[in-house]
C-alpha cells in the first residue's frame, strides 16, 4: 500500500529558542548545540535506512520542529545529500523547511535555498502584535510580514501558518485578518483552530480557569465557515481540514501522510512507516534529543519496529485519507477489509456524513465534525 501514496524524509530537530504556551510538538530549548554532531547523526540514519529501501523514486524532503530555521544551512545541505545518495530524487521534489519569522533566522534563507530548499512553511500565527505576545511568540508582526517578503524572493513556493478562535478574537475579527493573509499568501496557507492541549502551558491554565477571552462553541463554527467561504473565493480553497492551497500547490510531504505512503523518519520522537517486501511497518524514535543521538550514534536511531496488520492499515487509511477533500480511493480500503464497514458507511451517508462511490469522502457537513464521524466509522 505504501508506494501508492508517494515516498520521502522527515527529519525532526528538536531545538527552539522557547516553548511556546499551546505547543504539545516534541520541542526542547538548550542554550547550544553542537550541530556537526547531529549532522553525521542524520547522515547515519538515512544511509541505514537507504540499505533498507533499496534506490526509491523519493518526492520529498521536510525539516520540522522544533524549529528547523536554528538549523545551519551546512547541516541541511549534508542532510540533502545524504538523501540523494540513497533515493532518486523525483524532477520536481519538494524540500520544505518550516521556519520562525525572525530576523535572525531570516538571515538563513539564502543559505537553505543554497542548500537546495525550495519550499518554505512560516509560522506566523498572527498578524498582530498583542495577539503574538499572548501565543508566546517571539517575533512581531512587522518582523513576519519582512521575513516573509524575504522568503517570497527568494523560494518559489512559500506556506505560513496562522491560528485562529484565540482569545479575545470574534468573527469579524478573524475575517479581517484572513482577509489580509489571503492577499500576502504566495500559494498554501495552513489554518488551525487553536485547541487547548493537555500537557501545555495553555492546558494549565484552562484547567485553573485562567485562559479567559476563548471564543465560544458558536464562535468557533462561525469562524470556521468564515474560513471555508473566504479561502474558496480567493481560489485557495481547503484540499484538507485545515490546509489551503491553490491549484497543484498542496504540500506534497504531508500528502505522502494522508495518503498512507511511505517516510523514513529521523531525529527524536520522529515517526515513520515503510513498506518492506509486503510488509508496512511503523517506526518511532527516542523522544529525548540526548538519547535519540546516543541512539543513532551507536548504529540503530530507532527505538521500536511494528508491523501493521491489516485493520490497522486500514484505520490509519480511513484516519487520514477522510482528512482530504478527495477522500479515500475506496479499492485500497476494501483490500484492506474495508467492506465489514458497509453498514456504518450507509448509516453516515444517510445522515449526510459521508458520500461513498469510488471514493469515500467527508461532506462540507462531515469535515468540521470529522472526529465524531471517525469514532463512528471504526468503533
Amino acid at each position: 500500500m505504501g508506494p501508492e501514496g508517494g515516498f520521502g524524509l522527515y527529519v525532526h530537530w528538536p531545538f527552539c529558542q522557547a516553548k511556546c504556551p499551546y505547543c504539545d510538538f516534541n520541542s526542547h530549548v538548550v542554550s547550544a548545540v553542537d550541530q556537526g554532531r547531529w549532522a553525521d547523526a542524520f547522515e547515519a540514519e538515512i544511509a541505514r535506512y537507504g540499505a533498507e529501501t533499496g534506490r526509491r523514486v523519493f518526492g520529498s524532503i521536510f525539516f520540522g520542529g522544533g524549529t528547523p530555521s536554528l538549523m545551519q544551512p551546512e547541516v541541511v545541505a549534508r542532510v540533502i545529500e545524504a538523501a540523494r545518495g540513497q533515493w532518486d530524487f523525483a524532477n520536481d521534489i519538494e524540500v520544505t523547511l518550516e521556519a520562525n519569522p525572525t530576523s535572525a533566522e531570516a538571515a538563513r534563507f539564502e543559505g537553505y535555498r543554497a542548500a537546495g530548499v525550495n519550499r518554505l512553511s512560516m509560522g506566523v500565527q498572527a498578524l498582530n502584535d498583542a495577539d503574538l505576545k499572548a501565543l508566546g511568540r517571539l517575533h512581531s508582526a512587522a518582523e513576519a510580514m519582512e521575513a516573509f517578503a524575504m522568503a517570497r524572493e527568494l523560494f518559489g513556493r512559500v506556506s505560513f501558518d496562522l491560528i485562529y478562535a484565540r482569545q479575545g478574537q470574534d468573527v469579524a475579527a478573524w475575517e479581517a485578518e484572513l482577509g489580509r493573509a489571503l492577499e500576502l499568501a504566495v500559494d498554501h496557507l495552513s489554518l488551525y483552530q487553536l485547541t487547548i492541549e493537555d500537557g501545555t502551558a495553555f492546558g494549565a491554565r484552562a484547567r485553573a480557569g485562567k485562559l479567559r477571552g476563548l471564543p465560544g462553541e458558536d464562535a468557533a463554527d462561525e469562524m470556521w465557515d468564515v474560513t471555508q467561504a473566504l479561502t474558496a473565493a480567493a481560489g485557495m480553497a481547503a484540499y484538507e481540514v485545515s490546509n489551503h492551497a491553490g491549484p497543484g500547490a498542496e504540500s506534497r510531504h504531508n500528502l505522502i501522510y494522508w495518503r498512507s505512503g511511505d517516510w523514513v523518519g529521523v531525529g527524536p520522537g520522529a515517526h515513520g512507516r515503510l513498506t518492506l517486501d509486503g510488509t508496512r511497518w511503523a517506526t518511532e524514535t527516542a523522544l529525548q534529543p540526548g538519547a535519540w543521538l546516543a541512539a543513532a550514534e551507536a548504529g540503530r536511531g530507532e527505538a521500536s519496529r511494528e508491523a501493521l496488520g491489516g485493520r490497522e492499515r486500514l484505520e490509519e487509511l480511513l484516519m487520514m485519507g477522510l482528512r482530504l477533500y478527495e477522500g479515500v480511493e475506496w479499492r485500497r480500503a476494501e483490500a484492506l477489509g474495508g467492506g465489514d464497514l458497509h453498514p456504518k458507511i450507509n448509516g453516515l451517508v444517510d445522515i449526510g456524513m459521508l458520500e461513498a462511490g469510488e471514493r469515500l469522502r467527508a461532506t462540507p457537513e462531515g469535515r468540521p465534525v470529522l472526529n465524531a464521524v471517525l469514532r463512528k466509522l471504526l468503533a
